[in-house]
């Protein structure tokens, strides 16, 4: 099957999307050099609540957590209810229990982010191409080593077809139409909490439109 990349088919869609946040635990981030942590937890955290929002099927995984640590609480307030799956595999599609969950739900756009984007992202997003998924990378919600490793790691999966996204991209294009104010109130509550300058933006915007015009007497 061959990827689809241009036209309005390349765009997310809530209804086929299905997202895959890979070990934001604390092991990782302890080696994270590629970004400031503060940055990465906000962005997969604003990207969490999106998804939320927007009801996309969110999977949450660790490798080995008894050493690696929990999942991060940021991510798993979003998902008090669900348990991640805890791998012992490396890449992440080669664990059936993450597999089997993404092929049951018949979605074929993939979303992936997580720690360090040159390992345990890079490996199934390769492989999921040649399954015939859409794969997307969050880069602003991965991070590596150091920042050659994730700008390699990036340019690797740019090479076998991945299509690079941030987290507000996502988010504007499951959201697609503003008229929709059924996900359009919630998600500017995200933007407004993880949208960094946007949000504040936002919320300038919400106070002038609550301020009264005052009339020159």
């Amino acid at each position: 099957m061959q990827n689809v990349k241009t036209g309005l088919e390349a765009l997310l869609r809530p209804e086929d999307s299905i997202l895959v946040l890979i070990d934001h635990q604390p092991y990782q981030f302890t080696n994270l050099n590629s970004h400031e942590p503060t940055i990465i937890i906000n962005n997969v955290t604003g990207l969490s609540k999106a998804a939320k929002v927007f009801n996309v099927p969110t999977i949450l995984t660790t490798v080995i957590e008894e050493r690696g640590g929990y999942i991060i609480k940021q991510i798993q307030d979003v998902f008090p209810e669900q348990k991640p799956i805890n791998r012992t595999f490396i890449n992440t599609w080669e664990d059936p229990k993450v597999t089997d969950i993404v092929r049951e739900s018949g979605r074929k756009q993939l979303i992936l982010c997580g720690l360090w984007t040159e390992v345990c992202v890079a490996m199934p997003a390769i492989q999921a191409l040649s399954e015939g998924y859409d794969v997307f990378v969050v880069t602003d919600a991965c991070g590596s080593v150091t920042a050659e490793a994730h700008d390699m790691a990036v340019r690797r999966m740019v090479q076998a077809g991945v299509v690079p996204i941030n987290w507000m991209a996502v988010a504007a294009e499951w959201q697609r139409d503003w008229a929709r104010m059924e996900t359009a109130r919630p998600l500017s509550s995200v933007i407004l909490e993880h949208g960094g300058g946007s949000g504040i933006s936002l919320a300038w915007e919400l106070q002038l439109l609550a301020t009264p015009v005052q009339e020159n007497n």
